[in-house]
Parts: structure tokens; C-alpha cells; sequence
């Protein structure tokens, strides 16, 4: 997923995975902001879920509980979105595109343990897990590797690819 040493992350096309080594992308994926999921609903209505996550280096790894909706949903439509944005002043904006796949797990995802440790802290997080950690417990592993890949700093990459220039003159004559 490395890029050249001559080549500058942020030239590369939105779309392009390589985008996963910029520092917005980096800086986004070690945050604790949530990352909103975006799939089609058994119903084929779109949802959008707002979800803690873990990031492995090649997949981003979201959990929910046994029972969920979201789990059937994304196994018979497991094409999905996601953003992670931090809401700054300018803004910073990851971008996914992926299929999910979905794995069910008998007790605790890994992956939501170190999420929780990461949002909450390590005693907060512990107590989170622990909360949740009874025998007969059963979630579901919710992973997807990254297929299309957006950066927006709204400094050098604009929505729409434009550029600087175009994205000032936006909504006038």
C-alpha cells in the first residue's frame, strides 16, 4: 500500500487505497472519532450508523451485538460506505468504500475491545467490555478492507476534485 518515495500521497486520485498512508487518513483512523457506516437496510432504505471502530492496518473492524439488524442487512447487501471526519475548522474527511464482511463471534470481538480502550481509556475501557462480557455473550465482526479510498482537507483536496481556485468561486456566477 506504500507509495513511492518520489510521489506525494496527496496527488494520488481520491479512489486510490494508497490514500491510506496520508496523515489525514492515519491521523483519522488512531483518533476516537466514530466512523458512520453507511449501508442498505433489509428494507432498501439507506441507514448511515454511527459505530466505534479499530482500525488492523488493512481492514476497518466495527461489532454489534447478536440480534442486530445491521447484520442481515449487510450480509445480503454487503457493499458499504464510511467516513471518518474530525469536525475541525478546516475539516478533515476519510472516505471508504468496501464490501463488509460479517463474521459472527461467540463472546467479545477483539476489535471492540481495543476500540473500547482507545475511545474510553484503558480502565474506562476495560469496565466497558467487562459490562458487556457474560458467558453466552455473541457478537458480530464487522470488517472491511478498504477497495476506494477519499482524503478531504479542504486545504489541497476539495469535494468534487476541485480545485482551490473553482472551490472558492463555488455558488456563483
Amino acid at each position: 500500500m506504500t507509495i513511492d518515495d518520489h510521489e506525494d500521497v496527496m496527488t494520488l486520485p481520491q479512489g486510490d487505497v494508497r490514500l491510506l498512508d496520508s496523515d489525514v487518513a492515519r491521523r483519522l483512523l488512531a483518533s476516537q472519532e466514530l466512523a458512520r457506516l453507511a449501508y442498505v437496510a433489509a428494507d432498501g432504505t439507506p441507514r448511515v450508523f454511527p459505530m466505534l471502530f479499530h482500525w488492523t492496518g488493512t481492514e476497518v473492524v466495527m461489532s454489534t451485538f447478536a440480534g442486530a439488524a445491521k447484520i442481515a442487512a449487510l450480509r445480503a447487501r454487503p457493499d458499504v460506505a464510511i467516513t471518518i471526519d474530525a469536525a475541525s475548522t478546516p475539516p478533515s474527511v476519510l472516505l471508504i468504500r468496501g464490501r463488509a464482511s460479517v463474521t459472527d463471534v461467540a463472546g467479545i470481538v477483539p476489535e471492540y475491545a481495543l476500540a473500547q480502550h482507545r475511545y474510553a481509556g484503558a480502565e474506562q475501557g476495560a469496565a466497558n467490555v467487562a459490562a458487556v462480557d457474560h458467558p453466552g455473550t455473541r457478537m458480530a465482526r464487522i470488517a472491511v478492507r478498504p477497495a476506494w479510498v477519499g482524503v478531504l482537507d479542504f486545504q489541497t483536496r476539495l469535494p468534487g476534485g476541485a480545485g482551490v481556485e473553482d472551490f472558492e468561486r463555488r455558488g456563483r456566477s
